[in-house]
């Protein structure tokens, strides 16, 4: 059961991403190219959504707490592919 949980919260950035690429014009004119914003959906979707949060609210100001938040993002993004097996000791 753990596991439907892990998966829907891993998930969830990318869903997000598609319902705005799909509904709105949240990414237009964010990206310079399309390349970047394909890899930040495969690699990076948490720090790609909130590089466009500060892209539109924030309008490209980059303080404090954006870099805070930028930060925290990356370390999501990061973290499932971090974790270290444990050995058995027989």
């Amino acid at each position: 059961m753990p596991c439907f949980f892990v998966a829907g919260a891993l998930i969830l950035p990318r869903l997000t991403i598609v319902y705005l690429w799909l509904m709105t014009n949240w990414f237009a004119g964010v990206f310079g190219s399309i390349i970047w914003p394909i890899l930040g959906f495969f690699i990076a979707p948490t720090t790609m959504l909130w590089y466009s949060v500060v892209e539109n609210v924030y309008a490209g100001t980059w303080d404090t707490f954006q870099i805070v938040v930028l930060i925290i993002a990356v370390m999501i993004d990061v973290s499932p592919g971090t974790k270290k097996r444990k050995k058995k000791s027989d």
